[in-house]
């Protein structure tokens, strides 16, 4: 039975090691895909415009001159002194006061074929075009672009759009703001609020309303003296007087840039504010300024640059008025305007590479923002770099007026860019001044513009 049972075993494990006769069913394995990694892409390396080794700029000495005097040129050569002190390229630069604008322009001009002229000029922007047509300026759109030197994208949109524009000649930017400032219609909220208005004029007509019923209230009283007083003290000054013609949607040039004052839009300017005089709601002061006639409720209105606001809140101070004056948008048929002007950093030409980079390096430096919170504290203006506002909060809550200004930088607009404007701004002032002090009839204003027309033409030649 055992023999069976081994026999049985012996059987069994050789049928299992026998091959099986079943076909088994083929499973298909995809083959791997080889794939091909891309080399790994380099960085670019930033290459510099310019031909010029940081060493290269050891050493380099730059002449600055400047028309800026009083607290401005204190703060400038302080930075002047700092920039001198700490910038790692070893760059000196030397500021120099020239006088006036004016002065500034001669100088520069009578050394611009010499071997010995400036190479950094704070001037006013059509001076600065008046030597672009001499081929005298660089253009700084390659400095303010290239990758080792100039601004990055953000550091460029951080200065408004109208302040870079005021320097902006086709593609070419020929120079940097340094100051900028506007004209503004300032309001005794104060005294508004008792003639019945709830809000400061946001159109001309609304404007007229409130300035005749200030003069209204004064007619009402029993002093003659004055009668022709409580509206709006006119202003001659240009950047005010454009700012009235744009807000009417007129210009002083026609669609292809020439100078064009007769039109019925600047028509329609000058007789409206013609009419106000006329009807005893605008009036002429023989003071030099008329803040003492704000603060003293002789105006509603008056017109003025944001330097002059410390100057009012004396005014206001020493005439003991409480009254609260608000800051305003120059109102014309359907919209307000302002013009900004001031001067700007030009860097006149020169065939030294390094001269140019180490000049365009000081400029970046004097518009970085912590050095424009500086600026806007000491002159009361503009800051030309809106994260400059951030470090300016304190400041803000002090200036309130300041605070008022700042906030119309994108209602701001600019001036002709014409080298012929630093003269034609003079006869735009005058001409409406003629208006006025000789008391030229509203219908007869076409006249007048139509002589300053053929003037402006003239000078543009």
């Amino acid at each position: 039975m055992a023999k069976t049972r081994l026999l049985l075993l012996l059987i069994f494990l050789l049928a299992a090691c026998q091959p099986s006769s079943a076909t088994p069913t083929s499973t298909s394995t995809p083959k791997a895909t080889a794939t091909k990694t891309p080399p790994p892409t380099a960085t670019p390396i930033p290459i510099s415009n310019f031909d010029v080794e940081e060493k290269d700029l050891n050493g380099v000495e730059i002449e600055f001159w400047h028309a800026w005097f009083g607290a401005p040129a204190a703060l400038l050569d302080l930075q002047v002194a700092e920039f001198n002190e700490e910038n790692p390229w070893g760059i000196k630069v030397k500021a120099s006061y020239q006088g006036s604008y004016n002065m500034l322009f001669n100088a520069v001009s009578d050394t611009l074929d010499t071997a010995t002229p400036p190479r950094i000029v704070l001037a006013l922007p059509e001076q600065t075009s008046v030597w672009r047509e001499r081929g005298a300026v660089k253009n700084l759109s390659p400095y303010i672009d290239d990758p080792i030197w100039g601004f990055s994208a953000d550091e460029k949109n951080d200065i408004p759009a109208s302040f870079l524009a005021q320097d902006q000649h086709g593609d070419e930017q020929v120079a940097l703001p340094a100051q900028r400032t506007a004209r503004f219609l300032l309001y005794n909220k104060t005294w508004g609020a008792e003639l019945g208005f709830d809000a400061p004029p946001l159109t001309f007509e609304n404007f007229e309303k409130q300035a005749c019923s200030a003069n209204k209230f004064m007619r009402a009283d029993e002093n003659l003296e004055n009668d022709g007083k409580g509206g709006w003290i006119v202003d001659f000054d240009s950047m005010a007087v454009l700012a009235w013609m744009l807000s009417f949607d007129g210009s002083p040039l026609d669609d292809n840039g020439n100078y064009q004052f007769i039109s019925d839009k600047n028509i329609d300017t000058f007789k409206n504010l013609k009419n106000l005089y006329d009807k005893g709601c605008a009036w002429l002061t023989t003071a030099d300024t008329p803040y003492d006639q704000f603060a003293a409720r002789s105006a509603l209105f008056i017109t003025a640059g944001m330097e002059d606001f410390p100057e009012i809140d004396r005014a206001f101070a020493e005439a003991n008025n409480s009254d609260t004056w608000t800051v305003h948008l120059l109102p014309g048929a359907e919209r307000g305007v302002i013009i900004t002007y001031g001067s700007s950093y030009t860097l006149l030409e020169t065939e030294d590479d390094a001269e140019a980079l180490a000049s365009w390096l000081f400029i970046k430096w004097m518009l970085t923002p912590e050095n424009q919170a500086k600026f806007a504290k000491s002159t009361a203006l503009f800051p030309l770099r809106t994260s400059a506002i951030e470090l300016l909060s304190d400041y803000e809550k002090d200036n309130p007026h300041w605070a008022q200004a700042v906030g119309f930088i994108e209602d701001s607009e600019n001036y002709p860019q014409l080298a012929s404007w630093h003269k034609v701004r003079y006869l735009l002032e005058d001409g409406f001044e003629y208006i006025f002090r000789f008391n030229v009839q509203a219908g007869s204003v076409a006249a007048i513009l139509s002589q300053m027309n053929t003037t402006a033409q003239e000078l543009n030649k």
